[in-house]
């Protein structure tokens, strides 16, 4: 599976960026999705993941509420919608791919099968 995200930008805080993570071959179906992000210095952080049939979810607790995962298997597409942003937003995000969906997500270091390169996302107070 190779993963290309985009959609990052600059925005003022209180915004919102809608990231995309397109994937190429036949079997994103068959793959829980995730985001990821890593701001300058700071070790890479879960964000969201989402399972294979999109009916589950689960947010780090300094997103929830703000942040939205979903995905669309026709189009072979993950999305992170980001409201209400925050200068600590500020990272590179990342979209990632792995047969399993559940909490070893959010552990740390956690390592998915595939990965995408980052889009950067840069909140301005």
């Amino acid at each position: 599976v190779q993963l290309q995200a985009s959609g990052g930008g600059l925005v003022q805080a209180g915004g919102s960026l809608r990231l995309s993570c397109a994937a190429s071959g036949r079997t994103f179906s068959t793959y829980a999705m995730g985001w990821f992000r890593q701001a300058p210095g700071k070790e890479r952080e879960f964000v969201a993941a989402i399972s294979v049939s999109g009916r589950n979810k689960y947010y780090a607790d300094s997103v929830k509420g703000r942040f939205t995962i979903s995905r669309d298997n026709a189009r072979n597409t993950v999305y992170l919608q980001t409201n209400s942003l925050k200068p600590e937003d500020t990272a590179v995000y990342y979209c990632a791919a792995d047969p399993t969906y559940g909490s070893s997500w959010s552990r740390p270091r956690a390592a998915p099968d595939y990965w995408g390169k980052g889009t950067q996302v840069t909140v301005s107070s």
